[in-house]
């Protein structure tokens, strides 16, 4: 039987250009997997989210491999830190195609984390096994980028999620699964190190002079290449300032190449990044030497390895890199930074050098020392071809990575209706309830914790909180409103002004001749609404007319605009300044936890209001407590005016 496999992979599809900010190694990775698996057998899908148009929705793109163009959002090109919103739309689709389709898939292999948070709904939902290569690490990004990184927050606890849940990991590199272990507590016994590789016929060595004369470079110069995305993390800087003293400290007359960035005419307009790295060769004194060729296609990458004598690439952080593996096939020396991936293709004194990051002194001595023992470098050149042909070929990846589906596949693992075989109604309509709630507690910590922020800010600043729900909601929104009035769990701080809105027409008899159901809320809005003051809504799926009126009426007004909803929170998540999302798309489970959440920010509302209580008795004489106002503009029972009394 003919095994179909569907690769995720949410921003990097294998048509992308290469070389752009978010175009590099998972794409190559992707799309050559998919290729070998599909020359050995197997039926492949790629899911990818669509981010033109003009894409078509199936697109069969080589003989057994189709690229799945899932709509997630608008159909432009959205930075993979921005992403993370459009994944239950993402993930909506994918579980229907999965439905829909004439053939099963056996198995998920997901790429990227958002990837994996994917595949690990779709498993819950239709109880596919899946496998995932995360080729970088949230910790890890962090650990080195600090502030720069701009992904969010929540990205640790669903990596944590998907090391948890993954029949079985894929590690790049002995270091990929070091930090899996230590900063994940991933089970070592289901991870697999297969690495990246290269296409043999897309990547030979040409003869030099062949390749210079192809791009126009003189025989006699001494050229080093610096290849792959323009991007602060692959230490370009560092390549730049190692070239500069290699120059300066041995008189040498050399040319560093820049390959890569947006744009493929180098006369075009430049990107941030380039300007940074121009400024930086100025600085050395090397400015007319580098030079930046733009981004290339991938027929000419065997040109451009071929024509070089070294290639450096230094960054200080690589999951895997494999762009040091593509110069090797091509014969050229790598010196390399001694991180992640690198470590683990390029072999010191063997295939090339490996350096510390960030160290541009001793990147000058090691170019330095190739140049003047020509006979080692051509040493290194035939020893660098043998080892990428013996180890790294993509054929060699595809066959490692089939062999880790078959032991998935194999292995028995009891998760096809699992919960139906064995649990009765009873039973698993709890199981169900604990699992939205469990996935909860893993994605909504840091997005409570900002509610509950904006809520205590809005009190202590003497505003109020309008609160508002749908449908069967509405009783935790008079909940809430109770429990800020009253006391919840503290008894030493005072009532906190909040407003429940009534969505019931009935209530308003006087004006059901003037005011149609769905505009009620929108008028209370109106009525009592100020700025700097917060609308809170609470709905199961964020589709209910009459909170989308009102929190247009809020915006207009100046109101900070609160949802709590569920699934992907619909056009209320598209008016909300904080949305909490919960991840189902079950109006039950999703009040069910709305009713938690809604707890939890009483509770974190009133810890807030206790410390503040303690830092005033704390301090010495002459204290001057400020007590929050209470401002409770009291409901009429006539038609809603815009009311100049409330204050």
């Amino acid at each position: 039987m003919i095994r179909r496999v569907a690769l995720i992979s949410e921003h990097a599809s294998p048509l992308c250009a290469l070389g752009t900010v978010d175009s590099g190694g998972q794409n190559v990775y992707v799309g050559q997997l998919a290729c070998n698996l599909a020359a050995s057998g197997y039926q492949v899908d790629v899911f990818t989210r669509r981010d033109s148009p003009e894409l078509s929705e199936v697109l069969r793109w080589c003989d057994g491999v189709r690229v799945i163009h899932v709509p997630a959002g608008p159909a432009v090109f959205v930075p993979k830190e921005e992403m993370l919103g459009l994944m239950p739309e993402f993930t909506a689709y994918t579980i229907d195609f999965c439905r829909n389709t004439s053939q099963s898939y056996c198995i998920l292999h997901a790429n990227f984390w958002m990837s994996g948070l994917v595949a690990a709904d779709i498993k819950q939902q239709l109880g596919i096994p899946f496998v995932i290569t995360f080729h970088a690490l949230g910790r890890i990004r962090r650990k080195y980028q600090g502030p720069n990184d701009k992904f969010p927050d929540e990205r640790f606890a669903i990596e944590d999620r998907i090391v948890a849940e993954a029949d079985r990991i894929v590690a790049e590199c002995p270091q990929d699964e070091e930090d899996l272990i230590r900063l994940y507590n991933a089970d070592p016994a289901k991870i697999t190190i297969v690495p990246c590789g290269f296409d043999p016929s897309e990547l030979w060595p040409i003869h030099k002079p062949v390749a210079r004369n192809h791009l126009g470079i003189k025989d006699d110069e001494r050229v080093i290449l610096q290849l792959g995305r323009i991007v602060p993390r692959k230490g370009i800087d560092n390549a730049i300032r190692g070239f500069g003293r290699f120059v300066k400290s041995h008189g040498a007359e050399a040319r560093l190449l820049i390959v890569g960035g947006e744009r493929s005419d180098a006369n075009a307009p430049e990107e941030p990044e380039i300007t940074r790295l121009k400024d930086i060769a100025a600085k050395e004194g090397v400015a007319e030497l580098v030079n930046f060729a733009g981004r290339c296609d991938r027929e000419q990458l065997k040109y451009y390895y071929s024509a070089a004598d070294i290639f450096v690439t230094t960054p200080w952080y690589e999951p895997f890199g494999i762009t040091p593996v593509e110069a090797m096939a091509c014969g050229t020396p790598v010196i390399g930074s001694n991180v992640g991936g690198i470590k683990f293709t390029v072999r010191d004194n063997e295939t090339g050098y490996l350096i510390p990051p960030n160290d541009p002194e001793a990147l000058a001595e090691r170019i330095a020392d190739l140049y003047k023992h020509p006979k080692l470098m051509s040493v290194l050149s035939r020893q660098a071809i043998r080892r990428v042909n013996d180890l790294f070929t993509w054929k060699k990846v595809a066959d490692a990575v089939a062999a880790v589906y078959e032991e998935v596949l194999t292995a028995g693992y009891p998760i096809r209706h699992r919960a139906e075989d064995q649990f009765d109604p009873v039973e698993r309509g709890f199981q169900e309830t604990i699992q939205v709630l469990q996935e909860s507690s893993r994605r909504l910590r840091t997005s409570i914790l900002k509610v509950a922020e904006a809520l205590s800010d809005c009190f202590a600043s003497g505003g109020k909180v309008l609160i508002c729900a749908s449908g069967g909601a509405g009783g935790e929104a008079q909940r809430f409103a109770a429990d800020f009035l009253g006391r919840f769990k503290r008894t030493d701080r005072p009532g906190l002004p909040v407003i429940s809105l009534n969505p019931d027409f009935g209530s308003f008899a006087s004006c059901s001749e003037e005011l149609g159901g769905d505009e009620l809320l929108e008028r209370q809005v109106e009525a009592f609404g100020q700025a700097g003051d917060i609308l809170l809504g609470i709905s199961p799926l964020g589709r209910s007319l009459g909170l989308i009126r009102a929190f247009g009426m809020a915006r207009r007004l100046g109101l900070r605009c609160i949802a709590i909803a569920g699934g992907t929170g619909g056009e209320l998540n598209q008016l909300s300044d904080l949305c909490v999302l919960v991840p189902s798309s079950n109006a039950q489970h999703i009040q069910e936890a709305q009713m938690v959440i809604v707890h939890l920010l009483c509770e974190l509302v009133e810890e807030r209001f206790g410390f503040r209580r303690r830092l005033e008795d704390q301090r010495p004489v002459s204290r001057t407590v400020v007590k929050l106002p209470r401002r409770h503009p009291q409901p009429r029972t006539g038609p809603f005016r815009p009311s100049k009394a409330v204050s």
